[in-house]
């Protein structure tokens, strides 16, 4: 998530010309969203992020269904 936060904060100062990114090439930016992309593409599923994210969910709704039905 941060590396899409940097790249929509890098192309809107980019596009307006602001600071010192007015001269960054706009290479960098589409190169760090080519980084982004092999990331959530590749990244998290070989390291299993993407499951462990959804047996998280799904534990928390387990979780909440025990306790409304024990109240």
């Amino acid at each position: 998530m941060p590396l899409i936060v940097t790249i929509v904060v890098l192309t809107i100062l980019r596009f307006f010309e602001i600071g010192p990114v007015a001269d960054l090439s706009w290479w960098w930016i589409a190169g760090l969203f080519g980084v982004t992309l092999v990331w959530f593409e590749f990244g998290e599923k070989m390291l299993g992020l993407d499951k462990k994210r959804a047996h998280d969910e799904m534990e928390k709704i387990r979780q909440e269904r025990i306790k409304k039905n024990f109240k």
